[in-house]
């Protein structure tokens, strides 16, 4: 439908390039244009109010309305708005974040870089192995290993990482260096008779026959979020991170730990590195480090990594990577209040009340004859919709199954995400009540419900 004349939506076609969108279809449609939040909802200029399920883009965990985040970038902005953190400069909000991350890190961390996005961290993270490496004299030991499905950023090399077709295709990614080992989507993956353990040794046995199909000497880290976000909201099977990074240890890969979604409480524990015993030697995290509410991202190192890079550093003069905008002093200061509120409420208490009452919610439609797998853990979820239960099998990818439940769901006032393989992503802001929770799956259900009347009335065999 043609948005109407002189209003937000030409305005925006006219003007606007939006990130991952179909641009000619935008042209035909127009945005949703939001003008204002307030707890987890927020109402778009024709006054309709939506519950965000994905806290915008996984990210808003305090939701939209939050004054002392509000306050905190105000006061900054007022006593210093801008410096920056290069040639041994510093301020107080970059210092006391450091010392607030380093202090909640799920494994000894020595030192905080920061940066503005997730994209950025990830990349900054390959430069700093890549320079570790050359650093200690490891020179060949420079591929990098993620994870078909896995998400990772859009940056020429974050989007390497990312093993998603959208993100390679017609950009000439990914660049050398960069492999991708199998998806541990057990769903889909598992064979049939084979225990999620089993299938976790099958996972570690195809990594270990990649880095040593590569050249162990030539294999330096493996990048990987405890749950794949983007990709379809995969939660590990049993058994995958501890045979995973046993021989990640055998062939001293180092392990990036991608916290953008599953960090500050997402999972159930504070980091998803605990939620699955994962020992990373980098953390990136993002997102809920500022609630999203200002644009910030943190890669931590152990003090190992730190050394070779000091070291380096050292040999040249200056380690020579860093951004304008890093540690920016009002985007710090709202992620140090961000994480005095964390303190405050017991995130990760909150957390474990009001998981249960999400992954009910998506476990009571593992029934419904659209869904083929209910998945989820602790804040974060997804269901999958499939065209025929028994044996699994998605819909024709061009049929567009979930963007029509998306909209059915908009309908219904709630605000979705879809995923690759018609998926549908719960990822709420974690200040949601089991009340409002509740509103979104009456939602999601009658939207589920009419999309199987609408799909049996096209021919399909909906049962």
């Amino acid at each position: 439908m043609t948005p109407p004349r002189n209003s937000n939506a030409v305005r925006d076609v006219a003007n606007v390039l939006h990130p991952y969108t179909d641009a000619r279809a935008h042209q035909a449609n127009g945005p949703m244009v939001i003008t204002r939040g307030e707890g987890v909802r927020v109402w778009d200029d024709q006054g309709r109010s939506y519950i965000d399920t994905v806290a915008g883009l996984w990210c808003a965990a305090l939701g939209f309305s939050n004054e002392r985040l509000v306050e905190a970038a105000a006061a900054q902005m007022r006593r210093l708005p801008f410096y920056h953190a290069f040639t041994s400069k510093s301020h107080e909000p970059v210092i006391d974040l450091s010392e607030m991350l380093i202090e909640r890190a799920p494994v000894p961390m020595s030192k905080v870089f920061f940066a503005n996005s997730g994209s950025e961290a990830n990349d900054s993270a390959m430069k700093m192995i890549w320079y570790f490496n050359n650093a200690i004299g490891r020179p060949q030991k420079k591929k990098l290993i993620a994870r078909i499905k896995g998400y990772h950023g859009v940056t020429v090399a974050a989007a390497s990482l990312t093993g998603l077709p959208y993100n390679h295709k017609l950009f000439d990614l990914p660049i050398a260096g960069v492999l991708h080992t199998s998806n541990p989507h057990f769903y889909h993956e598992g064979r049939e008779g084979e225990s999620e353990q089993d299938f976790s040794t099958r996972m570690a046995a195809e990594l270990e026959e990649m880095i040593l199909r590569e050249g162990p000497d030539t294999v330096a880290a493996m990048f990987a979020e405890p749950v794949m976000g983007a990709g379809g909201v995969i939660v590990p099977p049993a058994g995958y991170w501890e045979k995973i990074q046993a021989v990640l240890k055998k062939y001293d890969v180092l392990l990036v730990a991608d916290e953008v979604i599953c960090g500050f409480g997402r999972t159930g524990n504070y980091w998803g590195s605990e939620t699955f015993g994962m020992q990373p030697d980098i953390l990136v995290c993002a997102k809920a480090l500022s609630s999203s509410y200002l644009p910030i991202s943190a890669v931590m190192v152990n003090d190992r990594v730190f050394q070779g890079l000091a070291d380096g550093s050292s040999s040249l003069g200056t380690w020579g990577h860093g951004f304008t905008y890093s540690g920016h002093p009002v985007a710090a200061a709202v992620a140090v209040e961000t994480l005095k509120i964390y303190d405050e409420m017991d995130l990760v208490g909150m957390v474990k009340r009001t998981g249960p009452v999400l992954q009910a919610g998506i476990q009571a439609l593992a029934d419904h004859p659209l869904v083929g797998e209910a998945r989820g853990v602790g804040m974060i979820g997804a269901l999958e919709l499939v065209e025929d239960k028994a044996t699994k099998r998605n819909f024709d990818a061009s049929k567009k199954i979930a963007v029509r439940a998306q909209k059915l769901c908009e309908a219904q006032g709630l605000i979705m995400r879809v995923l690759p393989g018609d998926g549908i992503a719960f990822s709420p802001p974690l200040v949601i009540s089991a009340d409002e929770l509740a509103e979104v799956f009456t939602g999601v259900t009658r939207a589920l419900d009419t999309l199987a009347v609408e799909l049996r009335r096209e021919g399909f065999a909906i049962v």
